[in-house]
């Protein structure tokens, strides 16, 4: 059995994706691997929500392991990200790093760019509809730029945060103009100080079967389905030197319905071409790589010719929440668990690379001591005593095989990145 040792080791040594998949735990893990359910790819599209307990890792760390301390200055993975034309950054919650100093170092030390989980979302920056509080979402606005670190704004619209005062009201309100100040405020609030903006956020699912791919949400219910074109026009105007990003999950794989989400976002609804054409302000799009270890579908050709489209339509590609959900490893050992990890992350890394439209990379978290894929149903029933282990640094902070495979990955793309 794979051993913790030599994994780190051949981190170290840049260890390639056919490397690591010739190992024999990998190889059998592999033959083991099944399709999950269409609802385990992401929790995003679930219509009800449940809370559980956090994992108990015991205390958090007071200073960094010596493992960790290595690996600051030339050997980080900003360090290798940013010789090779990458931001690397990762999204955090603003109590948790305010109480947590090893967690701090760690993220100064690591990351070019951070983005709140939850700051800037409506259920936790607008309480009521006369109120804003900006007091989360500061914190980390005071904490980046002293650390040399850029902050990210995430997300303006999204159909899973949509407050209860919003939901009741009348229907006679008029929710477009709510709406638009909302955008034209939060956007206002931070103008100047923000690397980008995730405009509007999974507004696609074909399952829905409404017009052009759209998810039929709030948003589209209250405002109308071309609700999208004064979101991006009202961040534009409150600010118009930030570049504006659309994101969206499930596009990735090699599969028919991650190529229905990909045709749909380039093409039903005409999404990013359509804006262009009315001469709707947007920059980039966010793929989030919500990505499953021992997914029978592959990476490759589909997500390649994707990112290439974007690329040709004079948008930046940012790879926005990336991380890899390990309920489907059957193994409950870490070394065999972590080679599957570190795997998912090299493979996926691999094919979106390459591609000099790739101007980001973001995990979703930074230690798996704390990681939302704890937090959902699936997760509980399928692996209940076992926390992941989904993130480059482990609960004691130190790295794991993702974070050697995310380095290397940043030391192998081609020098062609302008």
């Amino acid at each position: 059995m794979l051993n913790r040792r030599t994994l780190l080791h051949h981190g170290a040594r840049s260890l390639s994706s056919a490397a690591l998949a010739s190992l024999p735990c990998l190889r059998a893990f592999a033959q083991q691997a099944t399709p999950p359910h269409t609802d385990e790819m992401t929790q995003n599209t679930s219509q009800t929500r449940q809370t559980f307990p956090q994992p108990d890792f015991g205390p958090t760390p007071t200073v960094l392991p010596k493992e960790t301390l290595a690996l600051r200055g030339p050997n980080s993975l900003k360090a290798h990200a940013q010789s090779h034309g990458i931001l690397t950054g990762a999204a955090l919650v603003s109590n948790v790093l305010a109480a947590d100093p090893a967690l701090q170092e760690l993220v100064a030390d690591q990351y070019s760019l951070l983005v709140p989980e939850s700051e800037l979302k409506w259920g936790v920056l607008r309480p009521a509809q006369d109120r804003f509080d900006y007091s989360a979402a500061e914190t980390l606005l005071t904490f980046a730029p002293a650390h040399r670190l850029q902050l990210r704004g995430h997300t303006l619209v999204w159909h899973q945060s949509v407050t209860t005062w919003l939901t009741t009201l009348p229907d006679s309100t008029d929710v477009r103009a709510i709406l638009v100040d909302h955008i034209r405020q939060v956007v206002g609030h931070f103008r100047g100080h923000l690397h980008s903006w995730d405009v509007v956020n999974e507004a696609i699912l074909p399952s829905d079967k409404q017009r052009g791919s759209l998810r039929k949400s709030f948003w589209y219910d209250r405002v109308s389905p071309s609700y999208i074109d004064p979101a991006f026009n009202t961040a534009h105007e409150a600010d118009p030197n930030v570049p504006l990003a659309y994101n969206d999950y499930g596009v990735e794989y090699d599969d028919g319905d991650n190529e229905q989400r990909r045709r749909a976002i380039l093409d039903l609804l005409d999404l990013l071409r359509g804006l262009q054409s009315r001469a709707v302000p947007i920059h980039a799009v966010g793929i989030q790589a919500h990505l499953k270890a021992g997914f029978l579908a592959p990476v490759g050709k589909g997500l390649t010719d994707y990112i290439e489209a974007i690329r040709q339509l004079g948008l930046a590609v940012y790879i926005a929440k990336l991380d890899v959900n390990e309920d489907d490893i059957a193994a409950p050992d870490v070394p065999t668990r972590d080679a599957a990890i570190a795997l998912a992350y090299r493979k996926f890394m691999d094919v979106v690379l390459p591609n000099p439209a790739v101007k980001l990379v973001l995990t979703w978290g930074v230690s798996s001591r704390r990681t939302w894929l704890n937090d959902g149903p699936t997760h509980h029933r399928k692996q209940p005593d076992r926390p992941q282990r989904s993130l480059p640094f482990d609960p004691a902070y130190r790295p794991t095989p993702a974070f050697f495979a995310l380095r290397d990955s940043f030391d192998a793309r081609p020098q062609t990145h302008t």
